[in-house]
């Protein structure tokens, strides 16, 4: 900021004061840019909402899913469009994070009631040699019936994992036998088919849904 002039009269000093104030309240004031359409929305909408999640909003990863369900049936993101969408790549004989992720996604979605049903539980397998399409439909089924399992190649898995940045690895048991390292957070996609939050493992219910709720809750 331009200092005032040096030796020069209390009024014209009080005169450059009220100019640079001038100055600051028009900066101020001034109009935001015009927001794009789809990015500029998602901005606003993240400004305004407050979520215990990390706020992912706009991310250029995470945009695209194509895998078989249980069935056999290809499943992609497009189709879950109009419910709030939370994804998790995990293993059925993982001991802790996986079946303590499922378990509090079900819990939030009867605590919310008729919104519950709007909330789409997707679970993807990294380990597709052992989570055949049974397996994951009886372990899913046990949790909540809703949730969707999907598995694929091992090629297929991998380029999925990539997509959303999320890490995976065998880990040889020293008496046989294998666990699998992984990304323990989940995706979590609003209506509109976007994704907008990174759920760290052990966040608890109360937090998801609250959430859950400000997405189900938001206008388009």
């Amino acid at each position: 900021m331009t200092q005032p002039p040096q030796g020069q009269p209390s009024r014209r000093i009080a005169t450059w004061l009220l100019a640079a104030l001038a100055a600051l309240s028009l900066q101020a004031c001034k109009p935001a840019a015009s927001p794009n359409s789809t990015a500029g929305t998602a901005s606003q909408v993240a400004e305004a909402a407050h979520f215990n999640a990390v706020d992912i909003t706009g991310a250029e990863y995470a945009r695209k899913l194509q895998l078989k369900d249980v069935d056999g049936k290809p499943r992609s993101l497009d189709e879950f469009k109009g419910k709030v969408v939370f994804l998790f790549f995990g293993y059925t004989q993982c001991p802790d994070v996986c079946p303590t992720t499922m378990a509090d996604l079900a819990a939030v979605r009867k605590k919310l009631g008729a919104d519950g049903d709007r909330v789409q539980g997707v679970f993807v397998t990294v380990d597709p040699a052992r989570d055949t399409p049974a397996v994951l439909k009886s372990y899913l089924a046990s949790m909540d019936p809703s949730f969707v399992g999907l598995h694929g190649s091992p090629a297929e898995i991998d380029a999925a994992a990539k997509e959303f940045k999320v890490f995976y690895q065998k880990v040889e048991g020293r008496e046989g036998g294998y666990t699998i390292d992984h990304t323990a957070g989940a995706f979590v996609f609003d209506p509109q088919g976007h994704v907008r939050l990174f759920v760290r493992y052990g966040m608890g219910v109360e937090p998801l849904a609250a959430d859950l709720k400000q997405l189900l809750a938001a206008k388009p």
